[in-house]
């Protein structure tokens, strides 16, 4: 999480992690054989969904392995009219076949555009002078909005996001999270990794546990692939500060002379990419908008 002095130490965290076994209530706990945990650090691991024809039969494996249960009734029955059933051979005709390839081409680019276009409403923006916009505009952690579930908003929540958690949406001082996010700068154009951008975040960021600042390519929420460990920076880190208390932070795809690794995010040139800041354990700066961010302006630095 973090580097330097006063960073956590991870060790025995993972030694605890390591001792978790998940097994069914009515097996015998001697019997129940350890976990295998394999150490993935270091390695590059494609761990995307497939957007091509791939997606149906990954679908149709998960229909099968999970119990019934696990896939609302809703979701099943839309998989019944394309031929997925639990338990039952899964194949479709050529021209079905053609329909299911357009289908998951298709699907990923509604959705971004969706997204990027933003709501009527625009209830997907944090501020009305700011680009920065919540992924929540769903309202309610189960994505419900004056009694309807908002398909279009959990979808493109998901397609950045790998999980969801009630704590996400909660007001609760001190607790929960909360993640905006910007996909413009403060022109409103979108954000280009071949550009070089400064973020100036004022003192104190109104989280109580951390906060942390990440890249994201805008497509599907994976992390942009340079020689760089992570696309991120957060609170542990030793950032050079203002006199004011403040930070400043910069992207691009090559790093401004004079500014400190810490405050550096690299980006991939010709990527479009998106930037969030995530604050756990939410203060009251965030909630009454005495702490707001600046928007990421693009510079010749």
């Amino acid at each position: 999480m973090g580097k330097g002095d006063g960073k956590p130490d991870p060790v025995p965290a993972v030694k605890n992690a390591e001792t978790t076994r998940v097994y069914p209530l009515w097996d015998v706990e001697k019997e129940v054989k350890p976990m295998q945990f394999p150490d993935a650090s270091g390695k590059r691991v494609n761990m995307m969904y497939p957007t091509d024809a791939s997606y149906w039969k990954k679908v149709k494996d998960f229909v099968d392995y999970e119990p019934l249960t696990a896939i609302p009734d809703a979701t099943r029955s839309a998989l019944l009219s394309i031929g997925i059933v639990k338990g039952k051979p899964f194949a479709p005709t050529a021209k079905q076949q053609e329909m299911l390839k357009k289908a998951v081409e298709a699907a990923p680019r509604m959705i971004l555009a969706r997204r990027q276009v933003g709501r009527d409403d625009q209830r997907q923006l944090y501020y009305k002078d700011r680009q920065w916009e919540t992924s929540w505009a769903g309202a309610t952690a189960e994505w419900m909005q004056y009694g309807t579930l908002d398909a279009n908003q959990r979808a493109a929540f998901f397609q950045i996001a790998y999980s969801s958690a009630a704590a996400m949406v909660m007001h609760t001082t001190g607790a929960g999270s909360k993640y905006p996010f910007a996909t413009k700068d403060n022109t409103g154009k979108f954000l280009d990794g071949s550009n070089t951008y400064k973020l100036h975040l004022p003192p104190n960021p109104p989280a109580a546990l951390f906060w942390a600042v990440t890249a994201y390519n805008i497509t599907d929420g994976t992390m942009p692939e340079t020689d760089q460990l992570l696309p991120s920076t957060n609170g542990y880190y030793n950032i050079p500060k203002n006199q004011d208390g403040s930070i400043d932070l910069w992207f691009g795809p090559n790093k401004p002379e004079g500014v400190a690794d810490s405050a550096f995010i690299k980006t991939v040139s010709g990527r479009n990419f998106l930037v969030a800041l995530r604050l756990y354990g939410t203060e009251d700066g965030f909630y009454d908008q005495t702490w707001v961010p600046d928007d990421l302006v693009q510079t010749n630095k």
